[in-house]
């Protein structure tokens, strides 16, 4: 086979033959006869060796690549496999950027170690998290010699479980402990920047966080969140070697999952403190009612007195915000429209609390207890800060709201984020003459002249080469789309018993076995209830979002009894994965239209209505294609699945815009019923 000659010819000792282009050798590698061939899984894909070409050309070319790879394609393998080779090559670090845990371990159990096996290149690889996952030993040990001060009987028997985990832990991060701490517990403990650094506790083999840290430096691959990309980012900026990278000198960068950066971006870009983390900041400087904390323990008592004042400030300043907010019905957010809404009553007193912090740690002899005094008081100077930015609304491009939580007595934040993330996000990754590989499964609208062109648009990438490939699944031998031609109005008193009719007929059809898609908790609970006789006497377990099951746990057991049935709403849309005989149905209630009077979305919706555009052809419709895609993407996991999609939302019929719904489905038998 000429593509086996060819590759021949491409290895040497280390791996690749880095004289031949790396695009060439990627044609070669996921060939019928490549490398890849000799796994035990591999079946040639033609769309996942046009992705992987495409990326290496992106490297090769230091530009940057916007892929929609659709379900089947293996896209992790397609942008592992060059970018693995060409960080080694290169010596330049591969930077991959994912917004589910899910997928993160994938990459590091799983398509990373098989890329060691058949890539014949030596590499090392590292899953990054946020440096508050770790455990810092020498601040355990801290948090031990002072518990009287610190803790009650309660979090002391948490710090004892601690203590007794780290002496056994291997990576000693969050994801290992076998019970979740209380956070005032924990952040006495784990790895803190401006506590947890190298020089204190980079000499110290048992620190968690430093050795992550040493691996990271010397890795190859390093596997990340997109939160954690952007805090890194911003630390970039700010350091010597700004504009020579990413994260790290001379990195490049892959994002999948890019579906999510629009959202992430805007709140990663943007600001939000809370009355609650302020409470949790003052409570660990000192707590009145069980006097404990820091300034208890150095014996602070104008400090103590100072938290005590700020805390009372704090309470009657939010309660002065909740006054003066008019929250919409579902009793969540408030936009704020003009600056100083109401008058900063905590200036003077942060100010004074922060010169106390300052005037105690000059006391203190102990490094760690000046360097955990010094902390909280960055903190707390960072939240007088962000009040101060709110109130005064100082980035004239951001929307800004009062977030309220209802099932917490301290539950209201103020927040901003952009309106707009794409020009921070195309000068971010787009603007600097470096590869940036961004890729989802589902990125594309169903536009007919222009490829991806929504999501280009929406990030900031619009100049920037796309490529849009197909899945290799047949679905329309795989699947059947079945649309509803009867259903009643929303509004009206038949449509819950219209839709639980519904739903109940093509769960028979699928006789279990299905996601039943809803937007909005009250409805699904209201046909939860009304179909509780329908299940009983199929004998079909019903598992309900947010009835006091674990999201994981609900998941373990519907792949364990094939005939159950899961109502899930907004997280079941996306990022699941259940292929088999388990899932063979997915009803979509509603047509996944964001609600929108969220400030965020209408200062979106307002931003395009002002350049002269439709907000809701421009905005509300691609969204809801773009979820609905996702929701429509559980059901077709494998060549080997097999089942059905049901619409019971007659607008993808009755509306001008449901042909745009339509058209962004995959290529399958459709048949409208109930007409």
């Amino acid at each position: 086979m000429p593509e086996l000659e060819l590759f021949a010819g491409m290895m040497t000792s280390r791996g690749f033959n880095s004289d031949i282009a790396l695009s060439e050798r990627m044609l070669s590698f996921f060939g019928n006869d490549g490398a890849l061939s000799i796994s035990k899984d591999f079946e040639y894909r033609p769309q996942q060796q046009e992705m992987a070409v495409a990326v290496a050309r992106a490297l090769e070319q230091s530009s940057p690549l916007v892929v929609e790879a659709g379900t089947g394609v293996g896209k992790s393998l397609a942008y592992l496999a060059p970018a693995v080779s060409f960080a080694v090559e290169n010596q330049r670090k591969a930077v991959v950027s994912t917004h589910t845990i899910n997928l993160q371990e994938q990459l590091i159990d799983k398509d990373l170690p098989l890329l060691a096996k058949v890539l014949d290149v030596g590499f090392s690889a590292v899953l990054m998290k946020g440096r508050g996952n770790y455990l810092c030993p020498r601040r355990l040990n801290r948090a031990l010699r002072e518990a009287d001060d610190l803790f009650d009987t309660q979090d002391m028997d948490e710090l004892e479980r601690i203590s007794e985990w780290a002496d056994d832990t291997r990576d000693g991060s969050l994801s290992d402990l076998e019970f979740e701490p209380s956070p005032h517990v924990w952040d006495q403990v784990c790895s803190e920047s401006h506590i947890c650094t190298p020089k204190s506790c980079g000499h110290d083999d048992g620190c968690f966080y430093q050795e992550v840290r040493k691996e990271v430096a010397g890795a190859d691959v390093v596997v990340l969140n997109h939160t954690l990309l952007f805090t890194l980012m911003s630390a970039m900026e700010e350091s010597e070697d700004a504009g020579q990278g990413f994260v790290f000198p001379g990195d490049f960068l892959v994002i999948d999952e890019a579906h999510t950066l629009e959202n992430i971006a805007a709140r990663q870009l943007g600001m939000r403190v809370s009355q609650a983390g302020i409470m949790f900041n003052l409570r660990r400087l000192y707590n009145p009612g069980k006097k404990r904390g820091l300034f208890q323990e150095v014996r602070h008592s104008e400090g103590a007195r100072r938290v005590t004042a700020l805390g009372d400030a704090v309470g009657e300043f939010f309660d002065d915000i909740r006054g003066a907010c008019e929250f919409n019905q579902w009793g969540g957010e408030y936009r704020v429209r003009k600056s100083n809404f109401i008058e900063d009553t905590l200036a003077e007193d942060f100010q004074a609390l922060e010169r106390e912090v300052k005037v105690a740690a000059d006391k203190v002899s102990a490094d760690l207890t000046r360097a955990e005094l010094l902390d909280l008081g960055r903190r707390i100077s960072q939240s007088r800060v962000a009040i101060d930015c709110f109130l005064q609304q100082a980035e004239q491009s951001h929307v800004y709201w009062v977030e309220r939580r209802k099932d917490v007595a301290t539950g209201l934040s103020l927040n901003s984020a952009p309106s707009d993330v794409a020009p921070g996000l195309r000068s971010m990754f787009f603007d600097k003459g470096k590869s940036c590989v961004v890729t989802s499964a589902t990125l594309s609208v169903g536009e007919n002249r222009e490829t991806l062109g929504y999501f280009r648009r929406r990030v900031g990438a619009s100049e920037v080469t796309s490529l849009q490939i197909g899945s290799p699944f047949d679905y329309s031998e795989q699947m059947k789309i079945f649309l509803s031609g009867s259903m009643p109005d929303p509004r009206s008193v038949e449509y819950e018993d219209a839709l639980a009719k519904w739903v109940g007929y093509f769960i028979d059809q699928s006789e279990g076995r299905a996601f039943v898609l809803f937007t909005s908790y009250r409805l699904m609970n209201a046909v939860a209830e009304k179909m509780e006789g329908f299940f009983a006497e199929r004998d079909y377990q019903l598992l309900v979002q947010g009835r006091r099951i674990a999201r994981h746990k609900m998941l373990s057991e519907f792949r364990e009894d094939v005939s159950s049935v899961l109502f899930g709403t907004d997280s079941f849309w996306a990022g699941v994965d259940v292929p088999g005989e388990a899932l063979s149905n997915v009803i979509v209630t509603r047509l996944p239209f964001a609600v929108p009077d969220h400030p965020l979305t209408a200062s979106r919706l307002e931003v395009i209505e002002q350049s002269g555009g439709n907000p809701f052809l421009e905005y509300s419709v691609p969204e809801a294609i773009l979820k609905l895609r996702q929701g429509v993407g559980r059901l077709i996991r494998s060549a080997n699945d097999r089942g059905i999609i049901v619409i019971l939302d007659n607008r993808v019929l009755s509306k001008r815009y449901g042909k745009a719904f339509l058209r962004a489905l995959p290529e399958a038998p459709l048949e409208v019923v109930g007409e």
